[in-house]
């Protein structure tokens, strides 16, 4: 967006797959501090921008560029040490089964710091409870807690790395009005939070009532180009028939 500072950006990126085009030469840039929100029809190409972004999947063309650094050009290595810079909430909270919920957060602190014992549960236990999960349900495992909670404690463990980027994939799939309207509160206040650091949010969604809500700009993406990116308040009112469709569904 014009004026301010780019996070991500997205040049000429197309992407292939055998004789399937899923991407065609988009251009955008993600600002950085922001909520930006990417919705779309199912087989838009959502996903797949979502991989690029996170450096899962290379361009077949053009180039994506995450805080200064163009992706293609790092090694495995490189790439793996820079992904730390993600903090990504998936769209089931992908929390391991068998460990509790402090076990979870825990668990990026002992793969990729030298954090001492002390320090980590000094960590988890300030994350946990900075997304509104009490003390009593520390060591829960994930069966013991509800979709709510879940979404929680796979938000605690996103950021416990300090995350520049926080990536959102469809976070309210699936969830009641009660527990969606509380995943989007806490995506606001997670931003909010982490304002000072320069925390930029990207949210992979479907759902286009709850993202204008929530978002600063609004990109929505079909059959692999962007055909509108507005800031949120002016998405609504777009002349593009295609969002129009989108938003009255």
């Amino acid at each position: 967006m014009q004026g301010l500072e780019s996070a991500v950006g997205i040049d000429k990126v197309s992407k292939v797959f055998g004789e399937h085009t899923v991407l065609k030469d988009l251009t955008f840039d993600i600002p950085k501090n922001k909520i930006t929100s990417i919705l779309g029809f199912s087989g838009a190409g959502k996903s797949t921008l979502l991989k690029l972004i996170l450096g899962l999947h290379h361009p077949s063309s053009g180039s994506v560029t995450v805080m200064g650094k163009k992706l293609q050009d790092l090694n495995d290595m490189e790439l793996r040490e820079f992904r730390q810079n993600y903090g990504m909430l998936f769209q089931y909270a992908a929390l391991f089964d068998s460990k509790s919920a402090f076990e979870n957060v825990a668990f990026p602190l002992r793969e990729f710091t030298k954090m001492s014992e002390d320090e980590i549960h000094e960590k988890v236990d300030a994350l946990l409870e900075s997304v509104g999960i009490a003390k009593i349900s520390f060591e829960k495992i994930p069966s013991e807690l509800s979709g709510g909670m879940r979404k929680r404690v796979g938000l605690a463990r996103a950021l416990a790395l300090s995350p520049r980027i926080m990536l959102y994939d469809e976070p309210t799939t699936g969830l009641d009005p009660i527990t969606t309207k509380m995943v989007n509160d806490l995506i606001v206040e997670t931003a909010a939070l982490h304002k000072e650091r320069g925390l930029t949010s990207i949210i992979i969604s479907h759902d286009v009532k709850a993202t204008l809500k929530i978002s600063d700009f609004v990109a929505f993406l079909d059959r692999g180009r962007i055909v509108e990116y507005l800031p949120a308040n002016e998405f609504a009112n777009s002349s593009n028939p295609l969002v129009q469709e989108f938003i009255n569904l």
